[in-house]
């Protein structure tokens, strides 16, 4: 039961710490909101690889976890709380201002890079 724990515990440190380092890259700044949800979304993409689907339907799911993931953690980060973490507001085509369909596919790309990696 430990291992299990510890696992977990693992996967989700090393997924935060992961996704919060490539926005740093990426923007130049995160948030600990988008630590948690980069390590929600890696055990995310770990159970999604357990399952016996093709690999393609296994990216475009990851890609549509992480999006529904990064709405939700807006919705609740930027929207509620206000502490305005995000705004893809100026975007041409964007839910709330919260989530961009044109990162979908990065979103993909990167639950690809992850499903070769684990």
């Amino acid at each position: 039961m430990v291992q299990i724990y510890l696992f977990w515990l693992h996967a989700f440190v090393m997924g935060g710490l992961t996704y919060g380092s490539i926005e740093m890259l990426w923007r130049k700044r995160t948030h600990i909101s988008m630590i948690i949800t980069g390590g929600l979304c890696f055990c995310m993409l770990i159970l999604i690889q357990a399952l016996p689907i093709p690999f393609l339907i296994k990216c475009l799911l990851g890609g549509t976890g992480i999006m529904a993931s990064e709405f939700v953690a807006g919705c609740i980060v930027n929207l509620y709380l206000g502490l305005n973490v995000w705004d893809y507001s100026g975007e041409k085509v964007h839910l709330m201002g919260q989530i961009c369909p044109k990162y979908f596919v990065l979103w993909c790309a990167l639950s690809m890079f992850v499903f070769l990696l684990i």
